[in-house]
């Protein structure tokens, strides 16, 4: 060790060999942390693990508003689709009207009254009506399920 480093002049003087001194000891200090730094496994993985959430994260939220704008569109189409099927039931509901009219016209008096009464008393009795109609749902539903 008689030769100085090859960027640093020889000191002139003990203060100045000691402030060389230091300065590389800090040097030395700063490279053995870098270095302790990088072999500190644990510490990376550390590091990476929270890189990788962060990215997830962000991951997420953009497909969270990917999924939200999907979502909009589905909703439009599916208002669309409504309104039309709302308008085709419309028109299936005036052509049943229509047809059922023009049946009704055709079929002689004595049929046409007795269905009438019978609309009339289906109307007037609509919680009976109901109440058989569960009781033969449920009679059907225990046989079936017998099999």
């Amino acid at each position: 060790m008689t030769q100085p480093p090859h960027d640093e002049p020889t000191a002139q003087s003990p203060e100045e060999l000691r402030e060389q001194v230091e300065r590389t000891r800090h040097e030395l200090g700063d490279t053995v942390e870098a270095l302790a730094a990088k072999t500190d496994v644990k510490a990376r993985a550390q590091e990476k693990a929270a890189e990788i959430k962060e990215q997830a994260a962000v991951k997420a939220g953009e497909v969270a508003a990917k999924a939200g704008e999907v979502a909009g569109e589905v909703a439009a189409k599916a208002g669309e689709v409504a309104g039309e099927v709302a308008a085709k039931a419309g028109e299936v509901k005036a052509k049943a009207a229509e047809t059922a009219s023009r049946v009704q016209e055709k079929l002689p008096d004595p049929v046409r009254n007795q269905t009438a009464q019978g609309a009339r008393l289906a109307r007037d009795n609509r919680g009976v009506l109901l109440a058989v109609a569960a009781a033969a749902a449920l009679v059907w539903l225990t046989c079936r399920g017998r099999k």
